[in-house]
């Protein structure tokens, strides 16, 4: 829009462009206005954009009542124009993914034998939950991991290329024409604290290039998230958050819906995540793929009303018949065949829109990706900091029928499938490392692809991480009367990961090492059980890695590298 530039993420005005251009452009607008505000009644006036969309059929946004605004339509004309223009940029990018070469690739790149190997064994092992998910579904779910933890790399400031060291963002330089050609119109600059280089960070918005640079903020990250996905031949939106943020909708065949994707956040279909989590107050929220548009803003809402008080950049009427011109003239140009099958689908998402959502089924987190510093200027921390930074899972094991009749529980878990085994209780099966921990503190499970291993670590911004699990008994007679543990991990340089274990009131203290094999520790008739993994420590760029619990070989699906079993009495 005029000489403001879009990366995906923000609008920039460039600093070497003319202030005195956007004033002369500001005034002449404001005179157009007025004109126009004295030569028509407010009610009969229409843009010219609303003109090319008012034969379309609406589109139901919600089922919600619309607030009602005031404003004359004239003074919409310039938000309504700069509003189908990004719609339209939008629906440009994601025919750009539809280059055959390119998705040749990203295929090149992908590890997809690993990938569709790692899908199978979670499709084989599936809960009762996921009965009706499909093959594609756990490969999207791989995918997603994939990235995040192996492909793609957050960039708050680049590290110095020459010394390594911190830096600082101090504006923005002028775009090479290699930048350009890129995309990156928008080159930030990240001085060096400890020798003054000038570090060149180009904000690429081209795809292709990501695939090499492999790092950036959101808008990178869901632009190389989205070709990957269309690559591997997932019918993928790319979306666009109005209030900042951008991510990836995929279509599930087996759900007949769109599932949200934030490549970022390593996160599927959990879509109250910005509102609910985060914090965010969305407006607007637009997808687009190579065939269709659509507002999916009330896909991320339990809020509707809330939501419709803050849109005020265009008229309800004219967004819903611009974006159904829009959806109406990418679909003309398919088959019939197809043609159909995407109505099926709008008539599907349109009854999903106005079904009630609700916000608190499940404690969502704030966000994780960024600095503490970044993501709290930025109102994203959600509830507060603590909640944001330590995940309260809330799990505690408590003795099944089973095991109070065995007088044991014991618990297995493997890192390459990541999931428990409760070997006590008829092989009870837990899907996912979160979820038997009571809390955790930035820990994550990382797949390193090239070395075809896996651990738990700590996330990469944070110099600090802990898991706690919990066992509770006291609604028995029985006391927990000794622990047998082995917990293998992995340091590196100054890394470190150290174990307490609390019975009641006393706690035993353990290194890493001397977990390496079974030990057993009488807990004196205890009740209660806590066992608590911290990861810290390591050097350099990569000192995140450098403690790492239960590392294995992803090929490793028989190995227990955590074994826990409780002798109850």
């Amino acid at each position: 829009c005029f000489f403001f530039f879009q990366d995906g993420e923000c609008l920039v005005f460039p600093s070497n462009a003319s202030l005195q251009i956007l004033e002369t452009i500001k005034n002449n607008l404001h005179k157009q206005r007025e004109k126009l505000q004295r030569k028509m009644q407010p009610t009969s006036f229409v843009s010219r954009n609303s003109q090319r969309v008012e034969e379309a059929g609406a589109s139901a946004s919600t089922s919600q009542t619309l607030v009602t605004v005031s404003h004359p339509a004239s003074s919409y004309l310039v938000s309504e124009a700069e509003f189908l223009t990004r719609m339209e940029d939008g629906l440009r990018r994601v025919k750009r993914y539809e280059n055959q070469a390119l998705q040749q690739k990203v295929r090149d790149i992908i590890p997809v034998n690993q990938l569709e190997v790692n899908a199978k064994q979670r499709y084989d092992t599936r809960s009762r939950a996921q009965s009706t998910w499909q093959m594609k579904d756990f490969l999207l779910l791989s995918l997603l991991n994939w990235f995040k933890t192996s492909f793609f790399k957050w960039v708050d400031t680049l590290p110095c290329e020459r010394c390594h060291g911190s830096t600082q963002n101090t504006g923005y330089l002028t775009p090479t024409p290699d930048d350009l050609q890129w995309g990156a119109r928008r080159v930030e600059s990240h001085l060096c604290s400890s020798c003054n280089h000038v570090n060149r960070f180009p904000r690429y918005t081209d795809a292709e290039k990501l695939l090499t640079s492999r790092c950036g903020r959101c808008g990178e990250w869901a632009d190389c998230f989205t070709l990957c996905c269309r690559s591997l031949d997932f019918e993928a939106r790319y979306v666009m958050d109005w209030t900042d943020h951008v991510w990836t909708e995929v279509y599930s065949n087996s759900q007949s819906r769109w599932l949200h994707c934030d490549a970022c956040e390593n996160v599927c279909d959990k879509p109250l995540l910005y509102e609910s989590g985060w914090g965010k107050k969305l407006t607007y929220v637009i997808a687009v793929s190579k065939d269709e548009i659509q507002d999916v803003t009330w896909r991320y809402s339990a809020k509707h009303n809330e939501i419709l008080a803050r849109r005020t950049l265009c008229r309800e009427s004219w967004l819903r018949r611009a974006v159904h011109q829009l959806w109406k003239r990418e679909i003309s140009r398919l088959s019939q065949e197809r043609q159909q099958e995407l109505w099926q689908r709008l008539i599907c998402e349109l009854t999903e829109f106005i079904t009630k959502k609700n916000d608190t089924a499940e404690a969502l987190p704030g966000r994780t990706t960024g600095s503490v510093a970044w993501r709290e200027a930025r109102g994203e921390l959600g509830a507060s900091a603590s909640q944001q930074s330590q995940v309260q899972n809330n799990f505690v094991f408590i003795p099944t029928e089973a095991e109070r009749e065995c007088e044991m529980i014991h618990i297995v878990y493997n890192c390459a499938t990541d999931k428990y085994l409760r070997l006590s209780s008829g092989n009870q099966e837990y899907e996912g490392w979160q979820t038997c921990v009571f809390t955790n503190q930035d820990i994550f499970r990382k797949e390193e692809y090239d070395w075809k291993m896996v651990y738990l670590t700590r996330h990469e911004e944070s110099a600090y991480g802990e898991i706690v699990w919990k066992f509770d008994i006291t609604g028995t007679d029985l006391r927990i009367s000794k622990v047998e543990f082995k917990a293998e991990s992995a340091v590196f340089e100054t890394g470190a990961v150290n174990w307490r274990i609390c019975a009641g009131e006393m706690c035993f203290m353990h290194t890493g090492s001397s977990l390496q094999n079974m030990i057993t520790i009488d807990v004196h008739g205890c009740q209660t059980l806590t066992v608590t993994a911290v990861l810290q420590g390591g050097q350099g760029q990569n000192a995140w890695q450098h403690a790492q619990l239960f590392r294995q070989s992803l090929e490793n699906t028989g190995g227990t590298p955590l074994d826990l079993k409780l002798f109850l009495n």
